[in-house]
């Protein structure tokens, strides 16, 4: 999976084309949707108008939580499937975990390991699962890997005991929300750093991600700032960087809708 990659929420119509097919020219490899996005359909029209080989392009999608039950998720899967215009995607997520285990969590995992051996999907994962459910996951999936946590991580998230277990796990972790929704901006730690490295706070988020080893997948709609995103990558940070960084954790969430899990 590319590390760095476009997240598609609120990327709809003929303007979400427009703002993948801008970042897939950027250079932009990975496309990350989810069924409750509804931007499946813009990406594969994103993918089918930039004449890549299919190979080319990393897709991601999310299964909703509507879809957990026994018997619903691969049917919604090949849904997606038909939306996006292919015949399998490269990673399968669980969006998010099911509230208060509503729906137990074997039913919706044996269903997506199930999704992966009919080769409708060539990787599983999960996003904002803990720790425990990362545990249980393991359990009921036995020899088949978790090939992605997609959780929110940023600056002020540093998420540093979540991505301290997935790295011991062998779990590769992917960052959504890494600027933090823009309220990086202005901070008095953050800001002077990426002067000096002659780059944006926005590249210092991103880059900081990359450094601790983890996938990111920012989004925009403006072609310009898809490119300074992606060319956070050439931003190279020194320990010292990061220890710096460091100082700036305070545990803030930006996304922490009631359904969420008790967070680790």
């Amino acid at each position: 999976m590319p590390l760095m990659g476009l997240g598609t929420y609120g990327r709809r119509g003929a303007e979400g084309v427009a703002a993948m097919l801008a970042a897939i020219e950027i250079g932009y490899r990975h496309l990350d949707t989810a069924q409750s996005y509804d931007t499946e359909r813009e990406c594969g029209e994103a993918l089918r108008q930039s004449r890549l080989p299919r190979a080319d392009m990393f897709i991601t999608t999310k299964i909703d939580m509507p879809n957990f039950g026994p018997g619903k998720l691969i049917p919604s899967l090949r849904r997606s499937l038909d939306t996006i215009g292919v015949d399998q995607v490269d990673l399968t997520l669980i969006h998010w975990p099911s509230p208060h285990d509503q729906v137990p969590l074997p039913v919706y995992v044996e269903q997506l390991a199930e999704a992966q051996a009919l080769g409708l999907t060539r990787t599983i994962g999960v996003s904002n699962f803990t720790i425990a459910l990362l545990q249980q996951t393991r359990t009921i999936l036995g020899a088949v890997p978790i090939a992605n946590n997609q959780v929110e991580c940023h600056p002020y998230l540093q998420n540093r005991k979540l991505v301290d277990f997935c790295a011991s796990a062998g779990i590769p972790v992917t960052a959504y929300q890494p600027i933090a929704k823009g309220t990086l901006a202005g901070d008095p730690v953050l800001e002077p750093l990426a002067a000096g490295k002659g780059c944006t706070v926005a590249q210092l988020a991103i880059a900081y991600a990359f450094a601790r080893g983890l996938a990111a997948i920012p989004t925009s709609g403006k072609p310009e700032r898809l490119a300074s995103n992606f060319a956070a990558q050439d931003v190279i940070l020194t320990p010292e960087d990061m220890a710096t960084i460091a100082t700036v954790d305070r545990g803030t969430r930006r996304i922490n809708p009631t359904t969420a899990p008790a967070w680790d």
